[in-house]
């Protein structure tokens, strides 16, 4: 992997990864776009290289908010009711996906990670995110819907089962937890703003399993340079994309993401079809 590689994968990571329209399914197919599923090593070590550099869009969101995760810090130190009582939700909303996750890590890889899978995602979690986005009682939870200090154990369970559909490539986990926590009555902004919480545990875990299990693998195809390069990448992009996001969802709904997955799904499916990717 050259280091213009590792750049342009660090971008995608970064800018889709808080987006709800699926980093990895957009990581699989700049993958094959960049000729790095050649041998079966080289497919491997990609693959690893895309869920290690999530650790880029790890830091965006730690900086971008310091001040939420700050208080989480004073609340397990018993010093902030709120601050516990998210911290805690939060953990629970990520066992779900902790339970699951190892158990399926090797399958989802073998079957999944693939671009047929990845179009059909795309499809299903398009037509979702346009029946929620012109869904009146959804709608009012633009302006009367609750806070993120309003979610209860209950409502972060459901959130965390949501997020094990992202399990599957293309299905994008910020779209499944966002349309979730609307699903719930949470306020588009506040929605957000819990799903990239979550992904500050959710991702570290995923991260981290994936770079103990085959992170020397990926050292060796690799090596340390693109690494760096992919990582610096996806913390300034996905800073930018989450600053965007937020306040794009102040004003607008999902839809115009809806309408991008069934545009993308649609041109891959061509591509397929004509033997022009494969």
């Amino acid at each position: 992997m050259t280091w213009w590689q590792a750049l342009i994968l660090g971008v995608v990571e970064g800018l889709t990864e808080y987006l709800p329209v699926s980093s990895t399914g957009h990581l699989i197919l700049t993958t094959w776009l960049l000729g790095l599923n050649g041998t079966e090593e080289q497919t491997s070590a990609t693959y690893t290289f895309n869920i290690t550099i999530q650790a880029g869009a790890i830091a965006a969101v730690l900086g971008l908010y310091r001040a939420r995760v700050g208080q989480m810090t004073r609340g397990l130190m018993g010093r902030d009711d709120a601050g516990r009582r998210l911290a805690i939700n939060l953990v629970i909303a990520f066992l779900p996906a902790a339970a699951l996750g190892p158990l399926l890590d090797d399958r989802i890889e073998g079957y999944l990670n693939g671009p047929w899978p990845v179009v059909a995602a795309l499809f299903v979690g398009a037509w979702l995110m346009i029946a929620v986005a012109y869904s009146r009682r959804l709608q009012r939870n633009q302006h009367s819907g609750r806070d993120i200090d309003q979610v209860n154990w209950k409502m972060a369970l459901l959130i965390g089962f949501g997020q094990c559909v992202a399990m599957w490539p293309g299905t994008s986990r910020s779209m499944m937890t966002i349309v979730a926590a609307l699903m719930l009555g949470l306020r588009p902004k506040a929605a957000a703003e819990f799903s990239f919480l979550l992904g500050l545990i959710t991702l570290s875990a995923a991260t981290g399993y994936k770079a103990l299990g085959s992170g020397q693998e990926m050292l060796d195809v690799i090596g340390v340079g693109p690494i760096v390069v992919g990582f610096i990448a996806a913390t300034v992009s996905a800073a930018l994309a989450v600053k965007w996001f937020v306040a794009f969802l102040t004003k607008h709904s999902l839809a115009p993401f809806g309408w991008y997955r069934l545009a993308l799904a649609a041109a891959i499916a061509g591509l397929l079809l004509g033997n022009v990717m494969g």
